[in-house]
């Protein structure tokens, strides 16, 4: 998910940034205390909250991209999916699945096909139930070439079978593999063994839709509150595509609605940190960013909070749009020119750290040792000003040239331009003749340059979109769907494919094959990895029981409620 992420929403999170999230990623907040409240703390807040309330007051980095789900591709849209939908399965603590639509279901001995068994009493907001063919209008929607999805096919290609045919337009939709035996039996057939498909069911792009209310809004649909249905357990309200300001209510058709304490969630875009952290103090919202000028003024603070996060923000180097980022000593140079510890310290300096690799710390682990992927692969491309400088001087020679002029493209947040503007000057103070021109955009806009590859250097960031290394490593695919920088290198792919194709049942094998694939990724310097985020908030003792998601929608405020005040 891209983040605007997961970059996004950095500036929440201090830089936040989203993501492009699996996605690169939205707003300012993060993990609160309450996302680890235990059961008792939750029983409390719903008692407190019958004197209470049930209103959460919060800000949002930038405005909703999208609410169609087979358009989303970034942290905030996920966002809002994730609390007014829902899919088969939901996230619960520490991201464990819990049952949503679907109540339990088989796996046939060969691991090709997944039967669901649905709840009868699930409804949309209109009434209408929620049913197998809902799911199968929404994921033949998301392949189908003519809806445009960008995620459809890149989460359902080689998992559903048939789905990389059908968005290549040679087979028709009706070949997915996925079938509704019943009103609510729903029958799935994959390409091959996927180790992490049931973590994709809870994952935004695999929502049902209701296909009577889609085709009936035709154009319109998704594109306003008045156009869109719920299954999940909020509605949103007073949204439109434009909005800067808009409310999630509880969804009383929702199946688990006496499971849902808060009666109504408003969010304002606030771009500036200093201005949320003021509406904090002043008591008007319940979570605010805390920028990296802000952490030291406010880290004593009672209500501030660090959250460490599973997400990773980066430099893309488009190989397509110059003969300098075509070169890998110079793309090596540029990712060694950046003192990255300086970067997380004293620019971001929110908690997050230091990523030298391209897998996030405390993710993944090997299936035997139990081993982090992180510390297994170790620093893999570290701060080293002298050898940048080296392989600068080696890369100009070689491509004819003693200047080089770039564009760098990043978001026009407050906290994200401080960084923009730290990252071109660290390469450009180190490596001699570079010259960097600064292209800052909306978080909308950024995302459509990565799609048609308008840019030379971007920073960005993803989130996981599944709890698997894959979700990381096939990024970087040839033609990949959020490759989108023209790298492209056979043996990378012959690895990273065999781990979902004839290792994909071989745990320890596939594990290693992943590693050896980060390591490849490191020698060519597709991207320059810069640092794993965290986020800096200050939040009130009343917001309880949100749940933080490591994928998908970073908050879930299905479990969510407000304490007394103190």
């Amino acid at each position: 998910m891209k983040l605007s992420k997961f970059s996004l929403l950095l500036a929440l999170g201090l830089l936040l940034s989203v993501f492009m999230v699996a996605c690169s990623s939205g707003d300012e907040s993060s993990k609160d205390s309450g996302g680890d409240s235990d059961k008792g703390t939750e029983e409390k807040a719903a008692a407190e909250g019958e004197d209470v309330e049930q209103v959460l007051n919060l800000l949002e980095s930038d405005t909703i991209p999208t609410m169609d789900v087979s358009m989303a591709t970034d942290e905030i849209a996920f966002i809002y999916l994730g609390n007014t939908m829902e899919g088969l399965y939901r996230l619960g603590e520490d991201a464990k699945m819990t049952p949503g639509i679907a109540k339990d279901h088989t796996v046939s001995d060969d691991g090709l096909t997944w039967t669901f068994n649905l709840r009868e009493d699930a409804k949309w907001s209109n009434g209408d139930p929620v049913t197998a063919n809902d799911f199968v209008y929404a994921w033949q929607r998301a392949v189908d070439p003519k809806t445009g999805s960008e995620y459809g096919p890149y989460m359902m290609g080689g998992v559903i079978k048939n789905a990389t045919k059908v968005n290549e337009g040679e087979m028709p939709v009706e070949k997915l593999g996925v079938k509704a035996k019943d009103d609510y039996t729903l029958v799935v057939t994959l390409e091959k063994p996927t180790p992490y498909f049931e973590s994709l069911t809870a994952f935004g792009t695999f929502y049902p839709l209701n296909q009577k209310f889609v085709e009936a809004q035709g154009d319109k649909y998704a594109t306003s509150s008045d156009t869109l249905l719920s299954n999940g357990p909020f509605v949103i309200k007073d949204w439109k595509s434009t909005s800067t300001s808009w409310n999630l209510v509880k969804n009383d058709k929702y199946w688990d609605a006496e499971a849902v304490n808060l009666n109504k969630l408003t969010f304002n875009v606030v771009k500036d940190p200093q201005v949320g952290v003021d509406l904090y103090e002043k008591g008007k919202v319940h979570r605010a960013g805390i920028s990296s000028d802000l952490v030291d003024k406010y880290s004593s603070h009672d209500d501030f909070t660090i959250t460490p996060e599973a997400s990773l923000f980066y430099l893309k180097f488009n190989q397509t749009t110059s003969d300098a980022l075509a070169n890998v000593n110079i793309r090596k140079a540029l990712s060694m020119s950046i003192n990255k510890q300086a970067l997380v310290d004293e620019v971001i300096n929110n908690g997050s750290v230091v990523s030298n690799g391209f897998v996030p710390a405390n993710f993944s682990f090997h299936p035997e040792t139990g081993e982090d992927f992180r510390e297994i692969n170790g620093d893999l491309v570290t701060y080293d000003k002298e050898k940048a400088k080296e392989l600068w001087e080696k890369g100009l020679k070689e491509i004819g040239k003693d200047k080089v002029s770039l564009e760098f493209l990043g978001g026009d947040g407050e906290t994200t331009k401080i960084m923009n503007e730290y990252l071109a000057n660290q390469m450009q103070s180190n490596l001699p003749g570079l010259d960097i021109t600064l292209v800052q955009v909306p978080f909308e806009q950024r995302l459509e340059k990565d799609t048609n590859m308008d840019y030379q250097i971007q920073f960005s960031g993803w989130g996981p979109d599944y709890l698997d290394p894959y979700t990381w490593l096939n990024l970087w695919l040839t033609d990949g769907g959020n490759n989108k920088m023209g790298y492209s290198n056979p043996e990378y792919d012959k690895l990273v494919q065999s781990t979902v194709n004839e290792l994909a049942l071989e745990p320890v094998k596939r594990y290693e094959a992943f590693l050896e694939a980060e390591k490849i990724l490191a020698e060519d310097a597709a991207v320059a990895p810069l640092y794993q985020s965290a986020r800096a908030q200050l939040i009130s003792p009343q917001y309880q029981g949100v749940i933080n998601n490591p994928m998908g929608a970073t908050y879930d405020y299905k479990w969510a409620s407000v304490g007394a005040a103190e």
